[in-house]
C-alpha cells in the first residue's frame, strides 16, 4: 500500500525485503502458526492496527496477519526504533504504514492517530500507545474495537490503571504476562540484545567493569545475567526487598542506587519507572560512566536535569552523547536514553521474537474468534496458547517433552 502509506523513502524497500526474508527463515513457530491457526479464516476482513518497534521481526508478524486476510496498518512505538527500509518493504507488500525513523514529536503523534483513524477491529499494542490514545482522543472509534493485546510491562501498568478507573471498555489480552513472552523475551531477549548494543556502540571491554543494573524484574534479571556472562562485576539496585535478596543470592552485589552511583562504570536501567537515575546520582558518578536504558520510555534517567546541569554536550560516537559536567567529568548516554537494544541496534534475536510474536498472532486470532466471550479489562493469555507455542518451539528443536503415565497423573490428582 505504497500510495496509502507514509514512509521516508520507498526506494529503500529491497534492503527491507532482505531483512524480512531473513526473519522468515528463522521463525519456525510463527511459520507453523501461519499455516495452521491463522489459516482458518478468523482474521479475514478484520482491520488490525499495530504499533510495535517497527523493524524486520515486527514486519514479519504484520505480513503474516495480512496474509491471513486482515487489513493491517502499522506505526512505530518508538521514534528511534523504526527502520525506514523495513517500512518501505512492508508498504510494498500491501501493509499500510505510517512511520519514519526519528520523526518530529508532532509527526510521531500524527502517525499513531492516523493508525487509529483506520477504525480497527483489533489492536496489537506496545506500551498502550494506541489504546490510551483511542480512549482519550477517539471515543467515537472505541465501539469498533473487539479487543487488543499488549506487549510490554509498561503497557500492562497503564492498562491496570485504566481498568481501575473503569475506562477500558474492551478486553485486552496481557501478552506480556504470558509465560512464553516474559520468561524469554523480557529476560533472555532484553539481556542479550542490550549487552550486544552496549558493546557494539561503545567498542569497549565489559569484563571487569562494574555494571549497575537498576531493577530486578525479568528485564533486570536478563541484564544482570548477560553482563555477568561477559565478566562484569554486577551490582543490582531494587526497591523490592525480596527481589534484592534474590539478586544477592544469585551472586550479584546488592546496593542502594546512591551507593552504586559512585561505584559503577556502566548503568543499565530496566524498571519501567521514571527518574531512577537523577541529579543526586549524576553528582556521584565517575568520569566516563556509561548510561543505557532497556526500559520502554526515555525517562528512566532524568535527562532534562542532566542537560540543565551539564556545561556542554556533543556526540562522541554514533548513538553516544557526551555530557560534560562543570567539574570536568563526562557522562555518556546511549541512544538518547531510549531503548538501547532497539534504538541503537537490531533488538531481540529473531528466535526470541518468534516466540513473542507467535503469542501475539494467536492472541489476535483468539480475539477475532472469542472477544465476545471476554469481559472488558485486562485478561490473561489462555494457557493453551503458552502450551501450543512451547510445544511448537520444542518440535522445531527436535525435542519431545516427557509424558506422564496414567498412574502418575492419577497420583498428582489424588490426596489419598
Amino acid at each position: 500500500m505504497i500510495g496509502e502509506s507514509l514512509v521516508k523513502d520507498p526506494s529503500l524497500a529491497p534492503e527491507g525485503h532482505r531483512k524480512i526474508d531473513w526473519v522468515a527463515q528463522h521463525a519456525p513457530v510463527l511459520n507453523k502458526i501461519a499455516g495452521e491457526q491463522l489459516a482458518d479464516g478468523s482474521l479475514r476482513g478484520r482491520k488490525v492496527a499495530m504499533t510495535i518497534h517497527l523493524e524486520a521481526k515486527t514486519a514479519y508478524l504484520a505480513l503474516l496477519l495480512s496474509e491471513a486476510g486482515a487489513e493491517v496498518t502499522v506505526s512505530g512505538s518508538n521514534p528511534l526504533s523504526t527502520q525506514d527500509d523495513v517500512c518501505a518493504a512492508l508498504a510494498e507488500r500491501g501493509v499500510r504504514v505510517f512511520a519514519t525513523h526519528d520523526p518530529s514529536e508532532e509527526d510521531f503523534e500524527g502517525y499513531l492517530h492516523k493508525t487509529l483513524e483506520t477504525g480497527p477491529d483489533l489492536i496489537v499494542d506496545d506500551g498502550a500507545e494506541l489504546v490510551g490514545r483511542l480512549i482519550e482522543h477517539h471515543p467515537d472509534l472505541v465501539g469498533n474495537v473487539l479487543g487488543a493485546s499488549e506487549e510490554t510491562t509498561t503497557g500492562i501498568l497503564k492498562l491496570r490503571a485504566m481498568t481501575a478507573e473503569e475506562v477500558l471498555p474492551f478486553p485486552v489480552l496481557a501478552v506480556n504476562d504470558a509465560k512464553m513472552k516474559h520468561l524469554f523475551d523480557n529476560r533472555y531477549g532484553t539481556g542479550h540484545s542490550s549487552i550486544v548494543a552496549l558493546l557494539s556502540n561503545t567498542n569497549l571491554f565489559l569484563s571487569g567493569k562494574a555494571v549497575v543494573v537498576m531493577g530486578f524484574g525479568w528485564v533486570g534479571r536478563g541484564l544482570a545475567k548477560y553482563a555477568d556472562g561477559m565478566g562484569a562485576r554486577v551490582i543490582v539496585c531494587e526497591p523490592d526487598p525480596v527481589k534484592l535478596l534474590e539478586a544477592y543470592s544469585e551472586g550479584y552485589e546488592a546496593m542502594n542506587s546512591l551507593q552504586a552511583a559512585g561505584v559503577g562504570d556502566v548503568f543499565l536501567t530496566g524498571t519501567g519507572n521514571l527518574k531512577v537515575l537523577g541529579t543526586e546520582h549524576f553528582e556521584r558518578m565517575k568520569d566516563g560512566a556509561l548510561l543505557a536504558n532497556a526500559g520502554h520510555y526515555d525517562h528512566e534517567f532524568d535527562l532534562a536535569a542532566l542537560r540543565e546541569t551539564a556545561a556542554g554536550s556533543r556526540e562522541v560516537r554514533r548513538n553516544i552523547t557526551e555530557y560534560e559536567l562543570p567539574d570536568g567529568r563526562r557522562l555518556h548516554v546511549l541512544a538518547r536514553g531510549r531503548l538501547v537494544n532497539i534504538a541503537a541496534a537490531d533488538g531481540h534475536p529473531v528466535e526470541i521474537m518468534d516466540l513473542t510474536f507467535a503469542v501475539q498472532a494467536l492472541a489476535a486470532h483468539h480475539l477475532a474468534s472469542h472477544a465476545a466471550d471476554l469481559a472488558p479489562g485486562i485478561q490473561p493469555i489462555p494457557e493453551t496458547i503458552d502450551d501450543l507455542v512451547a510445544r511448537a518451539k520444542l518440535a522445531a528443536l527436535g525435542v519431545e517433552p516427557e509424558t506422564l503415565t496414567e498412574e502418575q497423573i492419577s497420583y498428582q490428582q489424588s490426596w489419598r
